[in-house]
């Protein structure tokens, strides 16, 4: 995964974010990143996501192609949920209860009933990035990856999305992702942006405001005013 910086992670994500991101592989956080992420792989304790999926956020959406930024926290810690994607779990795995909170905003807010499955690449592939503030995560055991240089390199994800001074649309579901954003955001000369925040549609908080948040219309709303394709937030 991370264990030839210079070699082996490029080759994980799209080729735009390859060269978008090309000073970050040579700095030393995420060297010692790597030492730590392969230390942890080698210990008994399952790690999630699989080696190959750690960046499908950044293989599934071009740098130049994002048009909306949903951040979550940590991947899935149970076994086969996590894929990289934000929320997402691959076809086939039981919907998390999160994403069926979604899928019950989704109906209420553009009448799109919720599939049978809970993989979002359809979003994905459509410009909405689906990336974690951290992208790896112990088996069972959630924010387990967190103060290892995670944060510093999705912060500088984000960061590369805002130098390119195209609009984006924000959904800031819960209070570590607004604080992420927010924080980049500050004394940024170019906020023309949507930045939409609600509780996390956990079933601990989804009743406190992200239910009839309308953020999926609200999205497609920004996105034609500025001369943009819609989402199609249909879950195909």
């Amino acid at each position: 995964m991370l264990y030839d910086i210079e070699t082996s992670l490029p080759k994980m994500m799209e080729p735009e974010w390859a060269s978008v991101l090309r000073e970050e592989f040579e700095r030393s956080y995420l060297l010692e990143l790597a030492s730590f992420v392969k230390r942890e792989r080698a210990s008994e304790i399952p790690i999630y996501p699989p080696r190959g999926e750690v960046f499908n956020a950044l293989k599934s959406t071009s740098f130049s192609s994002v048009k909306v930024v949903i951040i979550g926290q940590d991947p899935y810690h149970g076994e086969r949920q996590a894929h990289g994607l934000s929320f997402s779990v691959a076809k086939g795995v039981r919907t998390p209860p999160s994403l069926k909170n979604i899928y019950k905003e989704l109906i209420n807010d553009v009448a799109i009933p919720p599939p049978e499955h809970g993989c979002l690449e359809s979003w994905a592939c459509q410009g909405v990035l689906l990336l974690n503030a951290t992208l790896t995560v112990r088996g069972k055991t959630p924010r387990s990856h967190y103060g290892k240089g995670w944060e510093i390199f999705t912060d500088k994800i984000v960061e590369k999305l805002i130098e390119r001074g195209s609009p984006l649309v924000f959904l800031l579901w819960g209070r570590s992702a607004k604080e992420k954003i927010l924080r980049i955001l500050r004394n940024r000369e170019n906020n023309d942006h949507l930045i939409l925040t609600s509780p996390h549609p956990s079933p601990y908080s989804a009743h406190t405001g992200f239910f009839g948040c309308n953020h999926f219309s609200k999205t497609n709303q920004f996105l034609i005013s500025k001369g943009l394709a819609p989402i199609d937030w249909t879950v195909r």
